[in-house]
């Protein structure tokens, strides 16, 4: 197979690694064409100690750049209008429609985020403390969830579930005892002595 056919045999690969860097289809396409132009310039250029691939994508990088800093310095308009079709008049611009001004800052500051990564441990942990309390006897489950959930107080959980004080505060010892062990198991990684 020919340098040629092995470089056009790239490609899609190139097309696909532009796309996900560029996220526009024009740039992406105009930066692999200036890619296989280039390589197919300077056949001599790829010296073999790579792939062809890799080489080519060391090429692709240096045009992704090039198209990132041609293109973000004006934006396309026409890429970015919200729901507008050719005979449309009263298009409605992109930028507008999200609350930038003119200038290209917010219009109003967009909401803290907090911490991602936080957010979605506790999502997990949660999962995890939900699978531990489902496992617990249906009365310590139960009662555990009415004491430390919903917050009822003691006397609203024994009265609700006919059970001592005595009783209420055991069971919530034993409910306890075993959350923390699943917990330790299932989340922490380390087993109770």
């Amino acid at each position: 197979m020919s340098f040629e056919q092995n470089v056009a045999e790239q490609r899609l690969y190139l097309l696909k690694f532009a796309r996900l860097q560029l996220r526009n289809e024009a740039w992406a396409e105009d930066a692999v064409s200036e890619t296989l132009v280039a390589a197919l310039a300077k056949p001599q250029a790829f010296s073999g100690k790579s792939a062809l691939r890799t080489w080519l994508v060391g090429i692709l990088k240096h045009k992704v750049v090039d198209s990132l800093r041609n293109n973000l310095r004006e934006p396309n308009l026409a890429d970015l209008r919200l729901g507008a079709s050719d005979d449309d008049s009263t298009e409605v611009d992109l930028i507008d429609a999200l609350g930038f001004q003119g200038d290209g800052h917010y219009q109003e500051a967009p909401a803290d985020w907090g911490n991602p990564e936080r957010d979605l441990a506790n999502r997990q942990f949660m999962a995890v403390m939900d699978a531990c309390i489902s496992q617990l006897p249906a009365t310590q489950g139960r009662l555990f969830l009415m004491r430390e959930w919903l917050e009822l107080d003691a006397e609203e959980v024994c009265k609700t579930l006919s059970v001592t004080p005595t009783n209420l505060y055991v069971q919530l010892h034993r409910a306890r005892l075993k959350l923390r062990e699943c917990l330790q198991l299932n989340w922490f990684g380390q087993q109770v002595a």
